[in-house]
């Protein structure tokens, strides 16, 4: 997958490398512990998440300060930094409103962002995430006893294959996984950060607290868990969700914190968070008008009608005979009519105009056209373009300064 990193400064003189990749609505993935922009594709554990995403949304992601590409020696490593970074990036991308999806301990940053910048966040995606670092959960002793091991092995066997530490860290992250998985997850740790940097991320992970601000979130929330996830338990997912105002919990059948990408909870998760980011957000969208179909040629009209319904390009070209190259110049033509940009636009315009909908008539071929009758109209794909063959694609990566850092508003 092609993607493009660039470089920004934070306040402190903080160094940040991020990279924007795919097309289509917006979409900001906070950092987790370990990140390397372009490792992250080579990963059995994140390269299942980028092909997804990155078929459908415009992804925005970044290095932690201290990870990756990002300055590697700085000083000031605290939760607050983490989320001043984000505004930084978002800012140097050039992001104006947009989803956001925090994974572990990713999702606290996510929320702290959303509370401070409600006009910018429509949807928030919690995985695998809590309100409460382990040094928090004093109601559970044994989390905080089992992250100060946890640190201790970080420290002796980082990124060493065959040393304890990389056994018992991917049986807690992905039980399910192969000796593949972790080989994967030691090349991770060996190209994201050092050992004395990770201990440091992962302490002040563990006295992470966003119980008071979560309540304060005004977008719509998904928080998805792992029922038997290891890392962070899922009464820690259970009681984000208990905290968001606006809110659904939806519980995965699995071991693994990070999911693979052949088990059924990873397509249900994709499935979900698909669905979740189709839906309009509590706020009014400035540019959103009633939608006329009266320029609509019958043709486009029924083109939208499978976009509102929630078929890609290819379905919709088998739908209706047509080739791609076809489907696509109608959806141009259909997308300059009704003013808008991005496909998730659509969507919610056709749909509050009464198309797509348990009332609206299914997609059928005009007469004359080969096409399936109407009972056999497939059921929409229930996925976000996932491939779970783990290198399908090529990877290329381009580096550049940027020249010209404004980029387009979103």
């Amino acid at each position: 997958m092609d993607q493009t990193i660039r470089f920004c400064t934070t306040a402190d003189g903080v160094r940040l490398a991020y990279a924007v990749s795919g097309d289509g609505p917006p979409l900001v993935m906070s950092a987790t512990w370990l990140t390397h922009l372009e490792h992250q594709w080579h990963s059995l554990a994140w390269r299942p998440w980028l092909d997804a995403f990155t078929r459908e949304f415009e992804v925005l992601r970044h290095d932690s300060r201290g990870c990756g590409l990002s300055d590697r020696n700085v000083g000031d490593l605290s939760f607050e930094t983490w989320v001043s970074d984000l505004e930084c990036v978002v800012e140097a991308a050039g992001f104006r409103r947009f989803a956001i999806v925090g994974t572990c301990w990713g999702g606290p940053i996510a929320v702290e962002y959303a509370v401070r910048h409600p006009e910018r966040v429509s949807h928030l995606v919690l995985y695998g995430t809590y309100a409460r670092g382990k040094m928090r959960r004093t109601d559970t002793p044994a989390e905080a006893k089992r992250g100060t091991v946890l640190g201790d092995l970080t420290r002796l066997g980082w990124g060493q294959e065959n040393h304890a530490f990389v056994q018992i860290w991917s049986s807690l992250f992905q039980p399910g996984g192969t000796p593949e998985h972790s080989r994967s997850w030691c090349d991770q740790m060996r190209a994201a950060t050092s050992a004395e940097t990770a201990i440091r991320l992962f302490q002040i992970a563990a006295h992470t607290d966003v119980r008071d601000v979560a309540p304060q979130v005004r977008c719509p929330a998904l928080v998805v868990h792992s029922e038997r996830d290891m890392i962070a338990p899922m009464e820690e997912g259970r009681l984000l969700a208990s905290l968001l105002p606006d809110s659904r919990f939806v519980q995965l059948d699995s071991d693994n914190h990070m999911l693979l990408a052949d088990e059924p909870a990873w397509q249900r998760l994709v499935v979900e968070v698909r669905r979740f980011l189709a839906e309009p957000s509590n706020e009014v969208v400035t540019c959103r008008k009633s939608l006329s179909l009266d320029e609509l040629t019958p043709r486009e009209r029924t083109v939208l009608e499978a976009i509102a319904q929630g078929l890609n390009n290819p379905e919709i070209a088998q739908l209706l005979r047509l080739s791609e190259k076809t489907v696509r110049n109608h959806i141009t033509r259909i997308f300059d009519k009704i003013r808008v940009k991005h496909r998730y636009q659509a969507i919610v315009m056709a749909r509050e105009a009464g198309l797509g909908g348990a009332a609206s008539p299914p997609v059928a071929a005009e007469a004359g056209h080969l096409s399936r009758a109407p009972d056999a109209v497939p059921t929409p794909r229930q996925d976000i373009g996932l491939n779970t063959t783990a290198f399908a694609r090529p990877i290329t990566s381009a580096r550049r300064a940027p020249a010209t850092p404004a980029r387009r508003s979103r």
